[in-house]
Order: C-alpha cells, then structure tokens, then sequence
C-alpha cells in the first residue's frame, strides 16, 4: 500500500525524531479512521498538538504563536461561526500585531504541506506575515469573542425566531384566563355543589384515564411473544459522514471516568466523530476532574457561561452552534450507549429520506434487582420503549422522544429552531415540534444502559420535572389548538393530548378517584344508601382503576423476557403505591409550573453495578 503522505510529511517527522515503523503504522490507522495524517499523529499521544504545530512552523519557516489575546483579532461573526463549526478551516484568521500590522494565522488542520511549500516559493514576500498557531489556542480565542452572541443565541435562538414554539411564556393570555377562572370557580363550586363539581372532575379523569388506557391497550395488541430480532450493523467503513455526540454534564465529577469509558466503546471513525462534554462554567469541579485527563483530540470540553435558565437544553443549545456535524446524538452523563448505537442510526437515516429527523434509542434500566423503586421503574420503561415508543414510530404518529440516546439530522434540527431552552423536558417538545414541521421520528433497537432511582428523594425531583415538563409542553403547542389539529392531523392530536395531558391530569385526579371508590365502597359494605351519583361514580372509578392498573401491567408484561418476569407479583403489589408516588409528583410539578416554572431540578446519579451483554464492555456504571 502507498503512503504518500510520508514522503510529504517526511521532514517534519524527521524533526519530531519519529521512527519510520511508528510513522507507516500511523498513516495505516489515518487511513482506517479515515482523518488526517496529522490529526493521528496528535491521536496516537506520540507528540502534542503545540509539538506539531511548532514544528510545522519550523519546517515552513513561518513564526509559531503560541498565545493569542482574543481582542487583536480581526474576525467577523459569520466566519467565527464558520470556524468554531469546523467550517472553512483554511480561511486565514486576522490578527491586529501591536504594532498595528496585520498578520494572518493558520492552523496545521487541513494543511497540505506540498502545497503550502510552493505557496510560499512563489510569496516569498507574504510569508513573514503568516503565523502558525495551535487549533485549540485559536478555537479558544475565536469562541471568546463569539461567546456573548452564542449565548444569547442559544437563550433567545427559538422565542424570536418561533416565539409561538417557545415555553419562555408559560401560557398564553387564553390558556391564562381559562385557568385563572377554573382555579377560582372551583373551591366555590366545592362549597355550594360539591356533587356537580365531584361529577365534572370524574368525567375528565374518566376522559384522560381512558385515552392512556386505549393508547397502552393498541400498543400491547402490537407487541409480538418473542423479542425482536436485533439485525447485524456493519462496522462503518469508507466514507461516513461526521456524527457529533453531545453529553450534558452537570455536578458529574464523580461519574467522568465511566463516561470516557462507555464514549471510548462508541464504534466510528475517530476522525469522522465530534463527542462535546457540555459543562457549566461553573461547575468547577466536574471541570477539574475532566481537566486532569488527557483527552483524545475528537473529544473537547465546552464550557457554558453562567447565565438563566440554568437548564440542560440550553447548555445544548450553545453547544449545538460549535458543530456542523451532518447527526448529532444526545446522551446523559450516566448513559452507557450499545457501541453500534450510532452505526444503526446512520443506516436508518441513510435508507430514509430527509423527513426522517430522529431516531429514539431504548433505555434499558441495568439496576432493576436494586430495590422496589428500581424494579418499577424497569417495568414502566419496559412498556414504553419496547412497546409504546415503536408502536407509535410504526405508525408514523408524533412520538415525544426520551430523555436520551436521541440521534438527529442536524439539518431538520436546525430547520425547527433547535432545543428549546426553557422548556425542562425539552426530548418531548423536540418530538412534537418537527412532528409539527412534517418530519418522522422512528424508533432504533441497540440500547442505552442507564440506572434507575433507587431512593425516593432522588426519583421525586426527576419525576416532577418530567411532569412539569409536559405540562410546559402541553401549554407551547395548544395555544393554537386547530392550527395543532391542522399541522397533525387527528391521530398525533390525539396522542398529543393522552402522553401529554393524559399522563399529567391522571397522575393529579387518581388520588380522586381511589378516594371515591373506597369511600362508596364502605357505605356499601356498611348497607349505607349511597345515591344514584354516587352508585355510577363507584361503577367509573371501578372501571377506570381496573383498566389503568390492568393496561400499565399488561403492557410491561408483554415486554419482559422470561426471566425477568420472576418476581412480577411484587411488581403487581407495588402498583398502587407507585402511582400514588406518581400523584405526587404531578401536584408537586403544578406547584413549579406556577412558581418556577424554569427551574431545572437536578438528578444526582448514584453509584452502582450493571451488566451489560458481554458485547457491551465494561460492567460498572455510575
């Protein structure tokens, strides 16, 4: 095999005192991974990237800077933004000297040296004012300058640009006024016609209770005794587009060296892959932990001003304007990716077309023997990403995305405004927004392995900010309701309105309707009368508690493999208290939705033990 680039980089290696053996077998493995031989160079840990740069300078006979004060630069907001997305890498950066000249400074990124050699032959005259500087030192002192303009992008991106799509206001002046008079006729109506206001509230629980119920009961009817086949994914190989990672870490100093673990397991092409570890500038700790690492070069840290809302989607937000990746795919710090994950992506995008906007991978739950809150909450997302989630990405209807292990088309992205900042579950409001733009969201097989809550205080605030969440969300897309209907259709309405509202104003009234059914059924027993209204409120609580219970079980059962069906009589018994936990935290989100409705409530990750297939790597997880 030939490997011109030795001979053109035959020097500089000479320089770097590189052995011809080191130097073949690193050309080998560029052209594996499909990247420049300089960037493998700096991959392979042999030199430093300044190492490089200085002795490129010294093989060109150009100056190396290695310090630049971000205020001499002399750089215009599209070719910041050009720069820090990876684009237009060969466009020479200006920089104001002290002594008022202008030199230019280029990096070693996409150098050709043959080329630059004869450039320099034939400039003789312009070559004293290059100057060669480190990527990493310029790419610090653009985004310096470009920080104030990304920050206020990524705050105020989608409300100028889209203010309907945006959760900054939380209702609109209707959906205000509507819930204003509803909060104050109902301690009145309780008061003066407590049957009337006790019959209103059941027909509406009656009404939310059984759109969750069909919608888990058409699900069940699709899912199949066996588990589906997990279909090979080829190794990708030649020319694959660039895949960006992105991974929100917030107070995670003590799960940073599992997560480089589970992002070193991540099969693609190092020089076609972009993972971003977005931290909040002032998480000095998580940052020291990450600091004190050396990191390859496909793997750099994004520091996030200080500035409200302190949220996730607008930490991913600033972080999506320093990439021009063709997908990007979002993860948690405690996630543990299937190493294929991304490469089954890139085949659904790549047999689809551009509708297709995202993929949803499983989560798996990996602690779910950790005690009874583990166990349900493997069970509830048993049913729902191996039932619920592809039944509806089978059925082309809206699909409001998980948390995680979401992959996109960076362009459909782009074209609906990005991740809403004030919205604190942005995954949903992401699903139903380019849902409304008429693109497809679609389900993937290779899982994400993540750890449940096992303690209560740790699941409360999670649940209540998910609840809140979709309330936020519910609120953002009925402020028109027809235009909603219109830019759906009935079907994704309808489901709009059951994961949504329906999971919310369940949660809220269940308590409701466990109060009336045991309260009818003592007068029964006690051959008390009862009344006809309180004789058919027994018959719909009775139905809907039986259905409710019987849909949620039904469907996790339906999805569990054989072995983890032991044990399911503790998940049946658990049930009740589960969803009364569940009551909880929805009145808890109401309470945030009124009185900080941004705030974003952060879920400490604790440490345990998984194990995942023996493909999946390494067995701890934090």
């Amino acid at each position: 095999m030939f490997f011109p680039e030795l001979a053109e980089w035959g020097s500089v290696l000479l320089r770097l005192a590189v052995p011809y053996s080191v130097a073949l077998d690193i050309a080998m493995q560029a052209r594996e991974q499909q990247c420049s031989y300089q960037y493998m160079l700096v991959a392979s840990g042999l030199l430093t990237s300044a190492n490089l740069t200085r002795a490129i300078a010294e093989d060109l006979g150009l100056a190396f800077i290695d310090v630049i004060d971000p205020e001499r630069l002399v750089i215009g907001e599209d070719h910041a933004a050009n720069l820090l997305r990876g684009r237009h890498g060969r466009v020479p950066v200006k920089l104001l000297e002290k002594n008022g000249i202008v030199s230019f400074l280029i990096t070693p990124e996409a150098i050709d040296l043959n080329r630059m050699r004869a450039w320099i032959a034939a400039h003789p005259g312009l070559t004293g004012r290059l100057r060669m500087v480190e990527p990493n030192q310029l790419r610090k002192a653009v985004l310096s300058n470009a920080r104030p303009a990304l920050l206020q992008k990524a705050i105020n991106g989608l409300f100028e640009s889209s203010p309907k799509m945006s959760a900054r206001i939380v209702a609109n002046a209707w959906q205000g006024t509507v819930l204003g008079i509803i909060m104050a006729l109902l301690p009145v109506g309780l008061v003066l016609s407590p049957d009337m206001v006790l019959g209103v509230l059941h027909v509406v629980a009656t009404f939310f209770f059984f759109l969750c119920v069909a919608l888990r009961f058409a699900a069940l009817a699709s899912v199949g005794t066996a588990p589906p086949a997990r279909h090979q994914i080829p190794i990708p190989e030649g020319e694959v587009p660039v895949y960006a990672v992105l991974v929100a870490l917030y107070k995670e100093a003590d799960i940073v060296p599992d997560l480089l673990i589970a992002l070193d397991r991540i099969t693609w092409p190092r020089g076609r892959l972009e993972i971003k570890l977005v931290c909040e500038a002032s998480d000095h700790a998580t940052l020291a932990v990450i600091n004190s690492v050396d990191l390859p070069p496909h793997i750099e840290v994004i520091e996030v001003p200080a500035a409200e809302p302190r949220t996730k989607p607008k930490a991913l937000a600033y972080a999506l304007s320093l990439t021009n990746a063709e997908f990007v795919a979002l993860y948690d710090a405690e996630d543990w990716p299937d190493p294929l994950q991304l490469a089954e992506a890139w085949q659904r995008f790549s047999a689809a077309g551009p509708k297709l906007a995202v993929l949803q991978a499983p989560l798996e739950i990996s602690n779910r023997h950790q005690g009874p809150l583990a166990r349900m909450f493997a069970f509830e997302y048993a049913g729902l990403f191996r039932a619920l989630l592809p039944w509806l990405s089978r059925n082309r209807l809206a699909l409001p995305l998980g948390g995680t292990s979401n992959h996109f088309r960076m362009a459909a992205l782009r074209a609906v405004g990005g991740c809403d900042p004030f919205n604190v579950t942005e995954d949903a409001d992401l699903g139903m927004r380019l849902a409304r733009f008429g693109y497809r969201a679609e389900t993937i097989s290779r899982p994400t392995y993540e750890a449940a809550p096992t303690r209560f205080a740790v699941w409360l605030p999670q649940r209540t900010r998910w609840f809140k969440g979709w309330g936020q969300t519910w609120l953002v897309h009925m402020r028109n309701p027809w235009q909603l209907y219109t830019d759906l259709g009935l079907k994704s309405f309808i489901v709009l309105q059951a994961l949504l509202a329906g999971m919310l104003i369940s949660a809220l009234l269940h308590p409701l309707l466990l109060a009336t059914f045991a309260i009818v059924a003592t007068q029964m027993l006690m051959a008390h009368p009862t009344g006809y209204l309180h004789s058919v409120l027994f018959v719909i609580d009775t139905a809907n508690i039986v259905c409710g219970y019987l849909s949620f079980l039904l469907l996790g059962w339906q999805t569990l493999s054989r072995e983890e069906r032991h044990g399911f009589w503790l998940t049946v018994v658990l049930t009740p208290f589960y969803w009364a936990m569940l009551s909880f935290a929805g009145w808890r989100a109401v309470w945030q939705l009124w009185r900080e409705p941004h705030h974003w409530e952060k879920t400490p990750h604790e440490a345990v033990i998984i194990a995942p297939p023996a493909s999946g790597g390494p067995s701890r997880q934090m």
